[in-house]
């Protein structure tokens, strides 16, 4: 075993990268929210990308180690503590057995990613490991952790020669790279499908007001809310024969105000689709809290492909690195 779950925390569910290539039989991806975090997380231990972690929404649970293990903390500062002292964020530290760690409520961002050496054990379904909690499938058991859950990991710890000199060389994410987390980021999208739908004063209005991320926001999507409302060109229906969206996607119902789909939205959707967050920025629209704003600027298809290739790079340069460090342990 790794940790024993003393409190929960508000939401804490395992994740991976996701459950892909079901979306034809309508299974939704999951997966992380903040895949930047996630990812660079897992490879400060040396994971690949693809093994789990937990992610932890505003509340942090409070875990008390099993074992000494070799851990990172990504995202969202949640003021992390090791027996009432302060752990690092974007860095690997070692946690020993006995140890208990504790994530408060989260100062900075919405959502922070715990990796340990070897990945978190969970339910495999589908080619993924990630918690769907509406059909109750991968994770720990399909649902949320729960006080008293024991969470184990895929491999044993590293040796105590190699966990002395992890400490000593301290390691950590470049704030080169770093995500700028605020509770107001201006997002970057693309044109959706559906945009030349909208009257010429919609569109604008969605690159020049700012929209309220409401409470009644999740991992299926943000709600999002503005005066005034977005319209339709007059005599055209905001009910359509639904077609495919993606984490990203900005659909426009009825009322006129967004909603912006994230990591467990479904496979299709029914509503005119305004825009498209670019795949590059969705970790910054993780970190927003309800109550937060965001604001949209338009960018080509080009430049989407392009930041995304950045952010891409940036990682693989963090992974090298590590796997280049822990070669040399």
């Amino acid at each position: 075993m790794s940790f024993e779950v003393i409190k929960p925390g508000l939401l804490s569910t395992i994740q991976d990268e996701g459950r892909y290539g079901f979306r034809k039989h309508g299974v939704i991806v999951s997966g992380p929210m903040d895949r930047f975090a996630h990812r660079a997380a897992n490879l400060l231990v040396g994971n690949g990308p693809e093994v789990a972690t937990l992610e932890m929404t505003l509340q942090g649970p409070i875990l008390v180690a099993q074992r000494d293990m070799l851990v990172a903390i990504c995202g969202a500062d949640m003021g992390a503590e090791v027996d009432g002292m302060a752990a690092p964020l974007w860095q690997p530290f070692i946690i020993y057995s006995g140890n208990e760690l504790h994530l408060h409520y989260a100062a900075q961002g919405c959502r922070a990613y715990l990796a340990v050496y070897g990945g978190f054990k969970a339910d495999y379904v589908l080619g993924s490991r990630s918690t769907y909690q509406r059909a109750a499938i991968g994770g720990y058991e399909g649902r949320a952790l729960r006080a008293g859950d024991v969470l184990e990991a895929e491999k044993d710890g590293l040796a105590s020669e190699v966990v002395n000199e992890v400490e000593r060389r301290g390691k950590f994410v470049s704030s080169t790279i770093l995500p700028y987390y605020r509770d107001n980021p201006t997002i970057r999208i693309v044109k959706g499908k559906e945009a030349s739908s909208f009257t010429p004063n919609s569109w604008s209005r969605l690159l020049s007001q700012s929209f309220l991320v409401t409470s009644q926001s999740d991992r299926m999507g943000y709600r999002l809310s503005s005066e005034p409302k977005l319209e339709l060109e007059a005599g055209l229906s905001y009910e359509m024969i639904s077609e495919a969206v993606v984490a990203g996607t900005i659909q426009v119902p009825a009322s006129g105000q967004p909603i912006l789909l994230m990591a467990d939205c479904q496979t299709t959707g029914g509503y005119p689709r305004i825009g498209h967050v670019i795949t590059a920025d969705l970790p910054l629209v993780a970190q927003v809290k309800p109550g937060g704003q965001l604001r949209f600027q338009e960018v080509t298809h080009l430049e989407a492909q392009e930041q995304l290739l950045l952010q891409a790079m940036d990682l693989k340069v963090l992974g090298a690195g590590i796997k280049t460090w822990l070669r040399g342990l």
